[in-house]
């Protein structure tokens, strides 16, 4: 007697697929059709679009009821002494994990959801049933090794977090959108996540992470994705996971210091190492835990003798404090992040192609805002909602619907929105202050390319606009003056008296418009 029917056996593989498969592509969905074929509902069947909180779908609540079926008969089979072949124990073994993922994930989401979860008592009491389960699943040469079980509870752990951070991080259902999350996804498990699973899963440290893309298009939170999503063991003689994921992401913005508090932020320093180090610090790859990341944002802002320590300590894994010579040990992940063009810096001998080719083990690249929107403009309404529930909670819907409103009247569907992601958490909290937005362009205002091939710039006019888009695309005046190879205060005077120019020109604008608006606006007003 076989340990499968043929029909069980086909829905096993399918199974075994669907436990290795990157949920966050369109196979994931094609997978579940075929594992269950006329059951399979149509409508919404794309749920890994978007996550849904308050229930599963209907094609997950059934392929959770096959799961168990089939598990309880082919337990009786094995019961009888029915003995099983290598590729059938690998069959149930998968089918058997699936189905206790599907039964205890809540119980993980709330451990996910609670601070301090790596070493409360929680994790121990859910494993203990998981254990009990797995022990009555698994019969005779069935049975999986013994580190398995422990080390499925932590996939399991790590399985959720993931799927609660990139939701997290990544709204929306544009084809972009949903890109980002399966390349995120793919950072975190690889592409394989059968040899992640045997072999990778202790070793992802050793791959450094760079993700690109323009100002504004959450590039952070992605890098928060993927290291709050690392790979933490069970420890089964205490009961808890080896350490806590909240307070593993260290994230450093290099634009904003100079190189010498880089230097000491990173590397940390000894006591007199230079004037105001009273005493012997840490640095940020010295705090990091050996399961934890250090987010180094604006990587292409970096000053060339610290490209040079920090390609030591991606080459050899160790460091040295300022003022020391004794070698420490890093142990944790490195993630970098720039909006610079890292090619461009190359070829220009501001970034070292020994660096670049060190961090670019895993890319990632973010989309615009107008990327996405293009894609799927219903998008906005998505993300206005997501912002305005980290900002007023409760109220959330009145204060999306409030914004989708001023946006489609004032800036339309052609909006760029030029500082992307960020520029749109603005003109929400814009909004809700002010009832308004005034982007830093204001409206009908030609771009730069379109006034240099016009001709309708001064010299002077010209330098401010420049400026004004580098630091734009910077984040600070400090990084823009880097890049321009100004002084600060320049570039600052620079940008302010462009944004004094934009918003004169606006005003004027308004003070033009149709009598029958500015009534409109007077009766607004009035109300």
């Amino acid at each position: 007697m076989a340990l499968f029917s043929p029909a069980e056996q086909t829905f096993a593989r399918v199974v075994s697929e669907l436990v290795h498969c990157n949920p966050f592509t369109a196979r994931r969905i094609e997978l579940e059709q075929q594992a269950l074929g006329r059951e399979f509902v149509e409508q919404d069947a794309e749920w890994n679009l978007r996550p849904d909180e308050r229930h599963d779908h209907p094609n997950l609540l059934a392929l959770e009821r096959r799961l168990e079926q089939m598990a309880a008969r082919v337990r009786s089979r094995l019961e009888k002494g029915v003995s099983a072949t290598e590729t059938e124990r690998i069959l149930y073994e998968d089918v058997v994990f699936l189905s206790l993922y599907r039964r205890w994930r809540s119980a993980l989401d709330e451990t996910v959801m609670t601070p301090g979860a790596g070493a409360s008592a929680r994790p121990g009491a859910i494993y203990r049933q998981l254990e009990r389960e797995a022990a009555r699943a698994f019969v005779g040469a069935a049975a999986p090794s013994r580190a398995a079980v422990p080390h499925f509870f932590s996939c399991a752990f790590q399985l959720r977090r993931a799927m609660h951070h990139i939701f997290d991080a990544i709204i929306g259902v544009s084809r972009p959108a949903r890109r980002l999350r399966a390349e995120v996804w793919q950072s975190v498990f690889t592409h394989d996540m059968r040899r992640y699973r045997r072999l990778l899963f202790e070793r992802m440290t050793d791959f450094t992470t760079l993700v690109t893309g323009p100002s504004g298009t959450g590039k952070e939170l992605v890098a928060q994705a993927i290291g709050m999503s690392r790979y933490i063991p069970f420890d089964t003689r205490k009961g808890a996971f080896a350490s806590d994921f909240e307070g593993s992401f260290i994230a450093l913005n290099l634009s904003a210091m100079s190189p010498t508090l880089i230097e000491s932020e990173l590397f940390g320093h000894k006591r007199g190492a230079f004037t105001g180090a009273v005493a012997d610090r840490a640095g940020f790859l010295e705090a990091c835990p050996p399961l934890g990341t250090v987010f180094l944002d604006e990587i292409g802002d970096l000053d060339a003798g610290i490209q040079v320590k920090l390609l030591r300590v991606i080459q050899a894994r160790t460091f040295q404090r300022l003022g020391e010579t004794e070698e420490r040990p890093f142990r944790g992940k490195i993630i970098a992040a720039t909006n610079r063009d890292l090619a461009a810096a190359m070829a220009a001998g501001r970034f070292r192609e020994d660096l670049y080719y060190r961090l670019c083990s895993d890319l990632i690249r973010t989309p615009t805002l107008a990327d996405q929107l293009a894609d799927a403009p219903d998008d906005l309404g998505n993300l206005l909602g997501h912002i305005a529930r980290q900002l007023v909670g409760a109220e959330a819907e009145a204060l999306a619907a409030e914004a989708h409103s001023w946006i489609t009247a004032n800036l339309g569907p052609s909006y760029a929105w030029p500082g992307n992601i960020r520029e749109l958490e603005q003109c929400v909290r814009n909004v809700l202050v002010r009832g308004e937005y005034r982007p830093a362009r204001a409206e009908g205002e030609p771009g730069l390319a379109d006034q240099i091939e016009a001709g309708a710039l001064t010299a002077d006019e010209l330098l401010d606009r420049y400026c004004e888009s580098v630091y734009r695309s910077s984040g600070s005046y400090e990084a823009a003056a880097r890049r321009l190879q100004l002084d600060r205060r320049t570039v600052k005077a620079r940008v302010l008296r462009h944004s004094a120019r934009a918003t004169l020109g606006a005003s004027r604008a308004r003070e033009r418009a149709p009598s029958s608006r500015r009534a409109s606006r007077k009766k607004e007003r009035v109300r």
